[in-house]
């Protein structure tokens, strides 16, 4: 059981640290008692410091005045064995009469010079509190705006990274973050995706912004688009070669929505909006269907596709174009195919119908060949014996 003894001794009078306080808690939003509770802690070990002592102490800070008291706390015990930690009966019964043995006294002490002491650690905790809360109130800011776009102001353009100003904290975009087309120029206006928000080595938060990552399209998607913010148009998968071309797979359960015409918008307006965002990166707007083989022709536009052969078991396909297609299905450098690979999740051969057709052929000519072998082989083992018995 723990028994307080009366405070008279000593009282150090905070009114203004406690105004400070309720400032910063309007202002910061730093809550005061969280303050509060951090100048103590703070005090204690000042006290222990400063006066060398062994005793366990308490400090506590009137949230209303902000006068600190210090206490020494002793085990009340019949036979004294260390005056720093313990406290005979009938000494403790001095100071408050209830208490008894096991009890915890607390002693009020008023160690000289300890105002001044007291004030300087309230003051200096007061500042690296804000200094750290501020901070983590700027991590948690930029933290839940992950997955979110964010206006800056390019700070610095060398080499290889892009410094943004975002107001309240910088960000970075590193090279594989950016667009490879794009060239950026201090005081720009830039755009990105927060792909990364962690705490640096004194808890300040560190942004990574991305304009080259494919859910940079999709937020620019979802921005432009009311429908897809909406939730009646869902964006199912993105594919993206960063300043080139953009493949976006789109469904809605609405079958009164078209949900490419919707992206693509009047006149294509909406489309050619996020179009010049990314300055002039081409991007296709694919309608989803859960039929893999109606997917990935549609996938492969603007090439025509004359079939699609689907294995499930090892999610491949094979797929059929007509032979003034072969180019335009593949891309350039394989774009085209690459592309539509990922937007699918599906691994893609393709093949013109020539090169099918003799595949077939090829195909029929080995197993004839086969066939043939395996006849003269059987006829071989038919004479065999007989040759054995003459």
């Amino acid at each position: 059981m723990k028994k307080k003894a009366k405070a008279n001794t000593l009282a150090i009078d905070n009114t203004e640290l406690v105004l400070a306080m309720q400032e910063l808690e309007k202002e910061k939003g730093i809550k005061k008692e969280y303050l509060l509770e951090s100048v103590e802690t703070a005090l204690v070990t000042a006290y222990k410091r400063n006066f060398d002592s062994e005793e366990n102490v308490k400090v506590t800070m009137d949230k209303e005045t902000g006068e600190i008291h210090i206490f020494a706390l002793k085990d009340v015990v019949r036979v004294l064995e260390n005056p720093n930690l313990e406290i005979l009966l009938e000494d403790a019964q001095k100071i408050n009469k209830k208490l008894e043995i096991g009890d915890k006294a607390e002693i009020e002490l008023a160690p000289k010079n300890f105002g001044r002491i007291a004030a300087q650690t309230a003051k200096q905790v007061i500042v690296q509190k804000i200094r750290e809360e501020s901070r983590n109130i700027l991590f948690d800011e930029f933290y839940n705006r992950k997955g979110e776009i964010v206006s800056g102001i390019v700070q610095k353009a060398d080499g290889n990274i892009v410094v943004l100003d975002l107001g309240k904290l910088e960000a970075v975009m590193p090279a594989k973050e950016q667009i490879p087309t794009e060239k950026y120029h201090v005081n720009d206006k830039v755009r990105a995706y927060v792909l990364q928000v962690e705490k640096g080595l004194k808890g300040s938060p560190q942004v990574t912004v991305s304009r080259a990552c494919a859910d940079f399209v999709r937020k620019l998607f979802e921005l432009e688009i009311p429908e897809i913010y909406e939730g009646v148009i869902e964006i199912k998968s993105v594919s993206r070669d960063a300043g080139s071309r953009s493949k976006v797979a789109v469904f809605s359960p609405n079958e009164n929505i078209d949900p490419v015409g919707s992206c693509v918008g009047q006149k294509g307006i909406r489309i050619q909006n996020i179009i010049n965002e990314l300055h002039g990166e081409k991007i296709d707007v694919i309608e989803w269907n859960e039929d893999p083989s109606i997917f990935i022709s549609a996938a492969l536009l603007p090439a025509q596709v004359m079939a699609v052969d689907i294995n499930e078991e090892e999610k491949f396909a094979q797929v059929i174009v007509p032979d003034d297609q072969l180019s335009l299905a593949i891309g350039k450098s394989g774009q085209n195919a690459r592309l539509s690979a990922r937007l699918t999740g599906w691994k893609i051969d393709i093949k013109s119908e020539s090169q099918f057709r003799e595949m077939i052929n090829n195909s029929q000519n080995e197993d004839g060949t086969n066939e043939d072998e395996a006849n003269e082989d059987e006829a071989n083992e038919e004479v065999r014996p007989q040759e054995e018995n003459e």
